[in-house]
């Protein structure tokens, strides 16, 4: 079953089987209008599993093992299938984690061929017919890949010789063995201190990670250590704090004394959100002061967390999270190491156990939470949003760059580079979350934060740009969506200059529609991340990749940059290669080679200024 979603962690779902891609809203709007959806056509990376699991080893060790392999990029465009004996014995839950965080390495999705494991999880959420179709078609030899199926890259990992991970600071791909993280903490000359620990979110929230949680704080209790002011007993009394993954695990937990295990031991059980995974956590210790946390989340972006550049967040299961919050020591190994008592007594932790499944099933909580199956349409609902108001905002269409406005014709107009950004740019850095998500519905609002966590390539500052044209009254710099808002008061087209997987990370619709509204035609990338390339030719920017990649620092910030090429493309000559002529401030001309990915279809949308433009320009003909 092909499956899309709004989010970039919809590959979830490639835990039941499903091929469950993460999109942008506005191709969701294309899946709900009957509009064709369109994917490149993705290479398929077969990865097989043997071995089992054992002792602290748990699926989210191999899906960062595995991200330390493939990097951040190394998915992009490609499908990760899973086979093999090693998926077999592993929870349904569990291969889920694995699948949701496949989109930290660019993956399209993940999958994983029809287990037992998932029929049990099916049945025991009240699916079962869903459970005997999947047993039906499984016996007929689908729901797994075709005999003597082919790769286009093979990899093989044996999960009995996995060990634990640790990824990070700051990207997903920075793994390091458990058995080697105090080590490369005494190398980089950091505090072997531990501030805080999270666990839970979309992923590493199940019943089975909150049990096995759970059994680490009965046997931290056991041996006597204790709460102090709702925070872990440890040299430190570092806050730690569990966000279940859904209305149906919370109720779970507490009705079988899961969240009492754990506020027992100082936890904080929080709502079962996003929360602080996308920084909706008020943090006030540590602000400006360089800290390391350690979350079972799938991201730790800088400043994602907690607001703050200086937070070091590393990447790790919830049990190896939670044992460490215990230590309050960035080298603790649970595997190896004891605690001190308060007694002076040595304390070693036991692999902890958890329990796949509900031995009494779920239970559904508080279902006045949950929406309508089939909601009713009710067309004649007037939305009314007040003029002052600071969240919401009324969309005005974008308009086309194509037009009398437009000397050019066919072409780009003449666009002014607006910085060059340097290194890695997620979504994250181009639109906050945090506090910002209250502005979501207000598009002025939320442009305010247009790349403030950005390093400009041209002396190596964060959120600082260059006004080259700046009138006597203004300065020279400002912040990045202040000259962003200066160029468009000038009517200035603009583009981008960026780096390898710019956008990587949520699939943020914000961060291609803050670009646009302050006047951004074009971006031109060492490389993209898939789901935020889409998102741009969906607002009507043109994203164009560099041939020769060495031309990325041959432009910078107020050059002037024209396209050649774009008329014959949008006329229907597919084979147009776009050159772009960049006129440097001291007068140099010279040209440079780009390539793109545009569709038939995208190219109508850029014409039309967005897509949704182009949506109502084909129902207003109809």
């Amino acid at each position: 079953m092909l499956m899309l979603g709004t989010d970039s962690h919809t590959p979830n779902a490639g835990g039941l089987g499903m091929l469950a891609i993460g999109v942008g809203g506005a191709d969701a709007v294309d899946a709900l209008t009957g509009t064709p959806w369109e994917l490149k056509a993705p290479q398929i990376v077969g990865i097989k599993l043997t071995g089992e699991l054992t002792g602290w080893a748990t699926p989210k060790d191999l899906i960062l093992h595995l991200a330390g392999k493939l990097t951040v990029r190394g998915g992009t465009g490609r499908i990760l299938e899973y086979f093999g004996p090693g998926v077999f014995n592993q929870s349904c839950t569990g291969l889920a984690t694995v699948a949701n965080m496949g989109a930290e390495v660019g993956a399209t999705t993940s999958t994983f061929p029809y287990t037992a494991g998932m029929r049990s999880y099916l049945t025991a959420t009240g699916r079962a017919p869903v459970a005997r179709a999947a047993d039906q078609a499984a016996s007929r030899g689908f729901l797994q890949a075709d005999e003597g199926a082919e790769y286009d890259e093979l990899i093989e990992i044996n999960l009995s010789e996995l060990e634990p991970s640790i990824n990070g600071p700051f990207t997903p791909d920075l793994a390091t063995p458990l058995s080697k993280f105090g080590q490369f903490i005494r190398e980089q000359g950091w505090k072997d201190e531990l501030s805080a620990g999270l666990i839970g979110s979309c992923t590493n929230s199940s019943y089975q990670d909150m049990t096995s949680v759970a059994d680490l704080a009965r046997q931290a209790k056991q041996a006597g250590l204790k709460a102090k002011a709702r925070l872990i007993f440890t040299r430190s009394q570092i806050p730690f704090l569990c966000t279940p993954g859904s209305e149906q695990i919370r109720a779970t937990m507490e009705r079988d004394k899961v969240t009492d295990a754990l506020e027992e031991v100082g936890a904080t059980v929080l709502a079962n959100a996003c929360g602080p995974c996308i920084g909706q956590w008020k943090r006030d210790e540590k602000q400006d002061e360089e800290n390391a946390i350690l979350t079972s989340f799938n991201r730790n972006f800088k400043s994602r967390n907690d607001g703050n550049s200086k937070t070091m967040n590393f990447l790790a299961s919830p049990t190896v999270v939670t044992a460490m919050a215990f230590s309050g020591k960035l080298s603790f190994n649970p595997i190896t190491d004891s605690i001190t008592l308060p007694s002076g007594k040595q304390f070693k932790f036991q692999p902890p156990r958890g329990q796949d499944l509900p031995s009494t099933g779920f239970t559904p909580g508080r279902t006045a939470f949950y929406p309508s199956p089939v909601p009713e349409p009710q067309p004649e609902t007037e939305v009314v949003i007040r003029k002052e108001s600071q969240r919401l905002e009324l969309l005005q269409p974008f308009e086309s760059h194509f037009g009398p406005h437009n000397p050019r014709g066919l072409e780009l107009p003449t666009c002014k580079v607006l910085m060059r950004v340097r290194g890695k740019c997620t979504t994250d850095h181009i639109s906050a979350a945090g506090p910002w998500l209250k502005y979501k519905g207000h598009l002025t609002n939320i442009s305010e934060n247009l790349l403030i966590t950005a390093v400009n390539d041209e002396g190596g500052d964060v959120n600082v740009a260059f006004d080259h044209d700046h009138p006597p009254s203004k300065s020279e710099t400002d912040t990045i969506p202040g000259i962003a808002r200066r160029f468009k008061s000038r009517n200035q087209p603009w583009t981008l200059v960026v780096d390898d997987n710019y956008g990587e990370g949520s699939a943020r619709e914000h961060a291609a529609l803050q670009p646009r509204f302050y006047g951004a035609a074009m971006i031109i990338a060492r490389s993209f991340a898939r789901i935020h390339e889409t998102n741009l030719k969906k607002q009507g920017i043109l994203p164009l990749w560099f041939v020769d990649k060495t031309d990325y620092a041959r432009i910078g910030s107020g050059d002037v940059l024209e396209t050649y090429g774009l008329e014959d493309l949008l006329n229907g000559k597919g084979q147009a290669q776009i050159t772009i002529r960049v006129t440097k401030r001291n007068g140099d001309i010279f040209e440079i080679q780009t390539r793109h990915t545009m569709s038939k279809d995208q190219l109508n949308w850029l014409r039309a200024g967005s897509a949704l433009n182009h949506i109502r320009s084909k129902i207003q003909q109809a």
